[in-house]
């Protein structure tokens, strides 16, 4: 065999396997927008086949002795770029390898039946029905956590899966800092004389699906690659390149909360669009971390769109679309969306309380997968834990059914929204420092140097360098949330004159 041969014939198996998971993922795509209610049971048989033919191309024999024979070859011709797939082909390799093609096929045909019974749960307002679904998918994901974990823990097991390398203590010692910090803020902040903020009117949805459309294409996702529809969750899909999905909701009573829904997608969806097209099909032409993707969506979501300058350059133009906007001028636009407040509701949450929700469920997903918890017993933990640490939810659809991540297996994967907030104000002070005053390019209309540094610092390396890497060499410093509280502390205490 010629000495690259072992590594071209082991990317042809990687983009195989890529290509499958484009197709799986344009079923999600279609089950969060169109899918009919009769069409569940079928498309749960789709995703365990589509699995279990991506599990087969992971586990084939001949992906060990391909990975020996382009390792041995790299010796003799060093590439970072071959040597960084390989080194990611093996670490997939060797984890697939210990996961039973059964368990993988079940844990995606059980999946989808857990998300359909979740919304239908939601809309009820009652968790009984889908519970039993949800424990289930509990018990094949622990299953699956075995199989894999070693010596590490379950939940390390899950947070491997988004955010590879970082462990069960990291998140909780990152939340540890967070909670009493923030929690203070938020006292000061709900003590001081509340915010002019004004009552918005009602706006139709298709006003706001114009608006979030202009919004997005301002900021810059490109709609010829992409498109914005809406759904019973936010989400972000990548089917490949030149085919980003997103999805958003709206809501006619609360207009402005569709919009941030869809700038948090924005934020993912030009990382997405932003990733090297020539790698898809291997590990380094993916997001290597979570973290570093929920950096780039918060940032949009709450450094942009709920800053002075982004509403003294958008307001006009979203009057056009929006004719009540008109009456309101961007500082009052500013107020209603930086009023914080004890709520039920995670994706609404203001910034200072948002970590705080996180928190809540990464205890109570813990808990779960070490078995100390129930799923029967969920609801009524939720509601504790929510009592103590913000606000009782008064129903189970304000409370642990607003979200769709357990139902989808997602274990692990909240923690990457605290990170990402943590990231993101790490990445904005060192983009500051070199870019200058952001507030003042925002109002301009000018959002290309934050995002050209962004996709210099972030985007570019997609799996190329470790997420550690990428934010070091970005910011100069490991991750530490003492940026998030500095800026937090400064923007809630200039509107709040604490």
């Amino acid at each position: 065999m010629a000495p690259d041969q072992a590594y071209r014939d082991l990317t042809a198996l990687w983009r195989e396997r890529a290509l499958l998971e484009s197709c799986a993922t344009l079923l999600g795509w279609d089950e969060e927008t169109y899918l009919p209610e009769a069409g569940v049971e079928v498309r749960a048989e789709q995703h365990a086949l589509l699995a279990r033919l991506e599990h087969e191309r992971a586990t084939d024999p001949r992906v060990a002795e391909l990975l020996a024979e382009a390792e041995a070859a790299l010796v003799a011709a060093p590439d970072p770029v071959v040597e960084r797939n390989l080194q990611l082909m093996r670490r997939d390799h060797e984890a697939a390898v210990c996961v039973p093609a059964s368990l993988i096929e079940e844990l995606a045909r059980t999946t989808t039946r857990a998300q359909s019974a979740w919304e239908v749960a939601r809309d009820d307002d009652d968790p009984a029905p889908y519970l039993p679904v949800l424990a289930r998918v509990v018990e094949l994901t622990c299953a699956w956590a075995d199989c894999v974990r070693g010596e590490h823990s379950r939940y390390d097991a899950c947070l491997d899966e988004w955010e590879p390398d970082l462990t069960e203590a990291e998140v909780v010692a990152t939340l540890a800092a967070l909670r009493a910090p923030l929690a203070s803020l938020v006292d000061r902040v709900l003590g001081a004389p509340r915010l002019r903020a004004p009552a918005l009117p009602s706006i139709s949805v298709a006003e706001q699906r114009e608006m979030s459309q202009a919004a997005a294409r301002w900021i810059g996702f490109d709609l010829r690659g992409g498109r914005i529809d809406l759904a019973a969750h936010p989400s972000t899909m990548r089917i490949g390149p030149g085919d980003v999905r997103l999805t958003t909701r709206f809501d006619p009573h609360r207009p402005l909360r569709g919009l941030l829904s869809t700038l948090h997608e924005v934020g993912h969806g030009i990382y997405d669009q932003n990733l090297p097209a020539e790698y898809f099909g291997t590990p380094v032409g993916e997001a290597t971390s979570l973290a570093l993707h929920e950096s780039q969506a918060r940032l949009v979501e709450n450094v942009i769109g709920k800053s002075l300058g982004f509403w003294r350059f958008a307001q006009p133009g979203l009057a056009q679309v929006a004719p009540a906007l008109a009456a309101f001028s961007p500082d009052d636009l500013v107020h209603a969306l930086c009023q914080v407040e004890r709520t039920t509701n995670r994706v609404h949450a203001d910034e200072l309380t948002y970590d705080l929700h996180i928190a809540v469920r990464v205890d109570l997903e813990r808990a779960l997968l070490r078995g100390d918890l129930r799923c029967a017993d969920l609801p009524g933990a939720w509601q504790e834990a929510y009592a103590r640490v913000l606000v009782r939810p008064e129903s189970d659809a304000d409370g642990l059914l607003q979200d769709g991540h357990w139902a989808a297996g997602m274990f692990g994967y909240f923690p990457t929204y605290t990170l990402g907030n943590v990231i993101g104000a790490q990445l904005v002070a060192a983009a500051t420092q070199a870019l200058g005053e952001l507030d003042a390019q925002f109002a301009a209309g000018d959002f290309a140097p934050l995002l050209g540094w962004l996709g210099d610092r972030v985007h570019r390396h997609a799996g190329l360098l470790p997420a550690r890497a990428i934010l070091e060499r970005a910011v100069g410093a490991p991750l530490a949330p003492a940026a998030l509280l500095a800026r937090l502390t400064e923007k809630y205490s200039a509107l709040y004159r604490l």
